[in-house]
């Protein structure tokens, strides 16, 4: 492997982490902003209707399709013949911001922070449904000091990784070759996988250390090509840092 000229990463459980969801919480801050209920909807049954829509569009989303939230928000009001003073871009924003709270990982900042001052670029590709310009918002919030030239969202495009698609379009929009970008994720089958296959370079990161309800132990027995596993991202800073010796 040779000295990156731009890293990208994943987010959720990479760049940042979201411990809790409160659905409910979010629906209630969602309603405060109708205009138009004739039915007397709660955020509970909207709620309950959510969880079974998203079952729906699970089986699209195992076989590679992405549903932006634009979508999901519509449909799930228009069905109540619900309406709000406010557009279904800011209601996204309204449900996430309360619906979760969302943190750094363990030395993201610092390793954001070396990455700016070495001239390492940075961007990001995420399977997500909340749109691109709603993750831009969360991860300015959340990592004020980020660099990253690009955002790329799943939901945005329609498919999700490990669809190649995705990270062919991020060496597109850098203007580099693969084999001078690394990518940072969570999952073998997502991201290192799908890294490898274009021919960018996967850096499996597993933070065991903040709780993660998906996590399962990633099995790397069956992984026959190059790759780094590593567990802080003071690793990573360690490691690149052995470039410049």
């Amino acid at each position: 492997m040779k000295k990156p000229k731009m890293i990208l990463f994943d987010y959720g459980h990479t760049l940042v982490y979201e411990p809790y969801w409160d659905y409910i919480k979010g629906e209630e801050a969602v309603f405060k902003h109708i205009i138009h209920n004739p039915n007397n909807i709660t955020p509970e049954q909207v709620n309950n209707f959510s969880i079974e829509l998203f079952s729906k569009y699970e089986k699209f989303r195992q076989q590679g399709y992405e549903p932006s939230a634009i979508q999901t928000l519509k449909y799930k009001y228009e069905y109540f013949n619900l309406k709000f003073d406010t557009s279904y871009e800011d209601i996204q924003k309204i449900l996430w911001d309360n619906s979760s709270q969302c943190y750094p990982m363990h030395y993201i900042d610092d390793l954001l922070k070396y990455l700016n001052e070495n001239n390492i670029r940075t961007g990001v590709i995420s399977n997500i449904g909340w749109t691109g310009n709603a993750l831009k918002n969360k991860l300015d919030e959340v990592l004020p000091d980020n660099n990253f030239e690009f955002i790329i969202a799943s939901s945005d495009y329609g498919f999700r990784k490990p669809n190649e698609m995705l990270f062919d379009l991020a060496l597109k929009k850098a203007n580099l070759k693969s084999d001078n970008v690394w990518y940072c994720g969570d999952s073998i089958d997502y991201d290192v996988n799908s890294a490898h296959n274009i021919g960018i370079f996967p850096v499996l990161y597993e933070n065991t250390v903040i709780p993660n309800p998906w996590y399962e132990k990633p099995d790397t027995s069956k992984i026959d090509f190059d790759f780094l596993h590593i567990h802080s991202w003071k690793d990573l800073i360690e490691i690149l840092s052995k470039y410049d010796c």
